[in-house]
């Protein structure tokens, strides 16, 4: 599947050189005349791709539409185009999350590795999704019991603590360990921490052990 990049611009023969010279480059383009009908029909991101954006537009601006993008949960890396050296906005557009600010005119060689760069940032983000998605899956599959085994054992209790804290044998919780590595598809502790740092678990743990200190 080809990369699609999204170009929005009020300016009709910018639209069509910029498409000409990103279909010669191999890409799907798609081109809109303002934010809004960028918003009207939303960018599908099951492929990968990116938003070739102007920064004064009429209607919505590009920033605003960054902004209104970010709010609806948009990963489509963002590329903007200004006709001005504009260094205030240059800096707020890459602190908003944009990934690069090109001045026109654009050479193709300055305007297609921009476009590499912000793809393949946003077929990096895609996989992470992809694989956290997995992991909260196996996470779903355990059980009450084993949620509980789960996040006593990364936060370094022995199965002795934890068969005192939940009540239970020492022979249970290690029952119930084995299938919690099992079911989270990992062979040691040290990757079973992993994914619980990357879930959030230990960090929502955190909050609530300081919490129950503050009462």
């Amino acid at each position: 599947m080809l990369s699609v990049v999204h170009v929005v611009d009020d300016d009709a023969s910018f639209r069509t050189a910029i498409e000409r010279r990103l279909k010669k480059a191999g890409y799907e383009v798609a081109t809109y005349p303002s934010a809004q009908h960028l918003l009207d029909r939303l960018p599908d991101e099951k492929g990968s791709g990116c938003i070739l954006l102007d920064v004064r537009i009429p209607g919505l601006s590009g920033p605003e539409l960054q902004g209104r993008l970010s709010e609806l949960g948009s990963t489509l890396p963002i590329v903007f185009l200004t006709g001005y050296a504009d260094v205030p906005t240059t800096v707020q557009a890459i602190k908003a999350g944009a990934d690069d600010v090109l001045t026109k005119p654009v050479s193709s060689d300055q305007l297609l590795g921009a476009i590499q760069r912000a793809i393949a940032h946003h077929e990096a983000v895609r996989s992470a999704r992809g694989r956290l998605d997995i992991v909260r899956a196996h996470l779903a599959s355990l059980t009450p019991r084993e949620r509980e085994v789960f996040a006593l054992v990364v936060r370094g209790k022995t199965n002795k603590h934890i068969a005192l804290e939940l009540g239970a044998t020492e022979r249970t919780i290690k029952a119930h360990r084995h299938r919690v590595m099992e079911k989270m598809q990992v062979q040691s502790l040290a990757e079973l921490v992993s994914l619980a740092e990357r879930l959030g678990t230990l960090a929502a743990d955190s909050s609530r052990m300081k919490l129950g200190k503050a009462k």
